[in-house]
């Protein structure tokens, strides 16, 4: 793919792409969907993400649902899917604004960037992060730098060696690096993604055998069972409490003898120090001369 080329002339991008397969993003009718997906993915790993995503759609028999019937659940419905107060407030403020104003996909995709983003911006709970994000991957916009992006950043400062200590000098930075990648920055982020999320160590090929290494592990737990049993046998017997009461008498006698060479290693440690003349700067005579 083209893409691939341009993101290949940034020395240290192109080490993350390199036998990589090629991305994609696609367009789509269903943008009132996609900002949902992007709320409720917000500050989410993507598994829990697609789990939450997956509950949403069950609630309307695995279909996508208008805007009126997101509108009728119930807020206790969609927090039982695991949505914060909050989120559930911002999926319900996105449904009235799709009745109301519309979310006509043919609309959006005459808007430019920044049209776009001022326009949905307007709903409460929807912010800069989540329109890129519908951007990407609802209207297939090929160009979007998501800078406010954490796994985006992160990346970026391992990478290219940043420091977000100074926030100004560090967007500057950000947005300097990813002029390169234009007009393919939304491949360049998901590259960022994808790289953060699976390490390249980790390959499908060595992931085979982790699934036949956790029996041994069962087995082994399975085994220690009856050692621990035995243990406790072995402790409740007569025999062994005899042993446990001799050790713990032995115990107290080997205390006491250490406390008591304390106490006198403590009263005889000052005698030892006494003889010093040299303190005395008075005295020119040496210690022998003044015992005569």
């Amino acid at each position: 793919m083209n893409y691939l080329l341009h993101l290949a002339k940034d020395k240290k991008l192109k080490k993350l792409i390199e036998g990589v397969e090629p991305l994609s993003v696609r367009r789509s009718k269903d943008i009132l969907f996609y900002l949902i997906a992007s709320i409720m993915s917000q500050q989410l790993s993507t598994k829990v993400a697609d789990t939450i995503k997956n509950r949403f759609l069950a609630l309307y028999d695995g279909r996508i649902p208008l805007p009126d019937e997101v509108l009728a659940t119930a807020p206790e419905t969609l927090r039982s899917i695991g949505l914060s107060n909050a989120k559930v407030s911002y999926v319900l403020n996105v449904a009235r604004f799709a009745l109301e104003h519309g979310l006509d996909d043919e609309v959006l995709h005459k808007m430019d960037n920044e049209e776009v983003i001022a326009y949905l911006t307007q709903i409460k709970g929807v912010g800069r992060w989540t329109v890129e994000m519908l951007m990407m991957f609802g209207l297939g916009r090929e160009d979007i730098f998501a800078i406010d992006d954490w796994g985006v950043q992160n990346a970026m400062i391992h990478i290219y060696k940043l420091d977000r200590t100074d926030k100004k000098a560090f967007r500057e930075a950000l947005l300097r690096i990813s002029q390169k990648w234009s007009p393919y920055r939304t491949y360049a982020c998901m590259h960022l993604w994808r790289w953060k999320d699976n390490s390249p160590v980790v390959t499908p090929a060595a992931k085979k055998p982790s699934t036949p290494a956790k029996k041994p592990s069962a087995l082994g737990k399975q085994a220690e069972a009856p050692a621990k049993k035995a243990t406790v046998s072995a402790a409740k017997s007569p025999a062994a409490k005899a042993t446990s009461a001799t050790t713990k008498k032995t115990a107290r006698t080997v205390s006491e003898k250490s406390r008591t060479s304390a106490t006198t290693k403590k009263k005889t440690a000052p005698a030892a120090k006494k003889p010093r003349p040299k303190t005395v700067p008075t005295k020119k005579t040496s210690p022998r001369k003044t015992s005569r």
